[in-house]
């Protein structure tokens, strides 16, 4: 009886610790974006220093991979296109590599050589007509991931074409958000978001023992959701155009340009994708805007523990095969 009281006594003061942790949320700008980092913690003092580290560590990120930052590796990289190799760290390295295998992939709807197109399309309402046929062509020249090569023995990058560019902007934010999460959850922090403008990476339960749960936007209207789903461990991006688009001929087309084409994406209004880590569904839920929705949940059912929300230009809801949605 005595061991029997003990455990219990165990038990009780496990919840009352348990119920006595605390949420803090701070949003900030980093990475030119808006981040909301969320941490789960006994008391403030110890979530505020938490989140000081998820801040530093997203920070160091940036400074690595930014293509505006002249001292950066990916700077460096892009400066001698058509030059020569640069040597790299094998962060940097690692990642470039993740980002071939996507666009082997998807067929190329996802390419980080997409950075050296031609800005020929503007979504800022001053386009009043479709760019020529021939300026759209010529804008893709030097996009292509199979000129990016890369030398496993001495760690080196070298693009190929001269001009030719590689940017982080479709998965930048996605690894800042798993390299934040991975480092708070070895300092110990038991659950929490890290929410990278819509990239959003959990992990743990909230403190009422609750999943997350993460709303989706309703592209008619992105100031309601048209469901709440629950989400643990993982991550969800969702891609939409609700702001960033251009009519013309009655055919909308998205910000988000097909790299191998140069034309925008249409028939997509919203893309949402979950996925073990932010940075893989970060580059998948462009993938699947470019893919169009048939072929995109053609390839996203064949991939394990990946499942998709597609939502399209007229507001019918396409999933996955294995994802439920309750209509919130």
């Amino acid at each position: 009886m005595k061991k029997a009281g003990s455990f219990l006594m165990l038990l009780i003061l496990f919840a009352v610790e348990v119920n006595a942790q605390q949420t803090l949320k701070r949003t900030l700008k980093l990475m030119g974006s808006r981040f909301d980092i969320t941490v789960v913690a006994k008391d403030s003092v110890m979530a505020n220093n938490y989140i000081d580290m998820a801040v530093d560590e997203i920070t160091r990120i940036e400074k690595r991979i930014s293509s505006w930052d002249p001292n950066s590796e990916t700077s460096l990289i892009n400066a001698n296109a058509g030059i020569k190799p640069v040597k790299v760290s094998q962060e940097l390295f690692d990642l470039i590599k993740r980002a071939i295998g996507i666009s082997k992939l998807t067929d190329g709807a996802f390419d980080i050589t997409y950075a050296s197109m031609d800005k020929i399309w503007k979504f800022d309402g001053s386009m009043t007509q479709m760019p020529a046929e021939e300026d759209i062509k010529s804008s893709v020249s030097k996009v292509g991931y199979q000129n990016i090569i890369l030398n496993e023995a001495d760690r080196s990058v070298f693009l190929k074409l001269p001009e030719m560019k590689i940017g982080f902007g479709a998965i930048g934010k996605g690894y800042a958000a798993d390299k934040a999460k991975e480092l708070l959850k070895s300092k110990g922090v038991v659950a929490g978001i890290i929410n990278a403008s819509g990239d959003m990476n959990t992990w743990g339960k909230q403190t009422n023992g609750e999943n997350w749960k993460v709303a989706i936007t309703n592209p008619m209207d992105k100031n309601k959701a048209f469901a709440l789903l629950p989400i643990k461990n993982e991550a969800v991006v969702t891609s939409g155009d609700y702001e960033k688009f251009v009519s013309f001929n009655g055919i909308r087309y998205a910000h988000i340009i097909d790299p191998r084409t140069g034309y925008p994406a249409t028939g997509i209004i919203s893309v949402t994708v979950f996925a073990p880590k932010a940075e893989l569904a970060d580059a998948l839920a462009t993938s699947v805007f470019v893919m169009g929705k048939e072929v995109g949940l053609n390839r996203i059912n064949q991939l394990p523990k990946i499942e998709c929300i597609i939502i399209d230009t007229e507001g019918n809801i396409h999933t996955s095969d294995h994802i439920e949605i309750a209509t919130k």
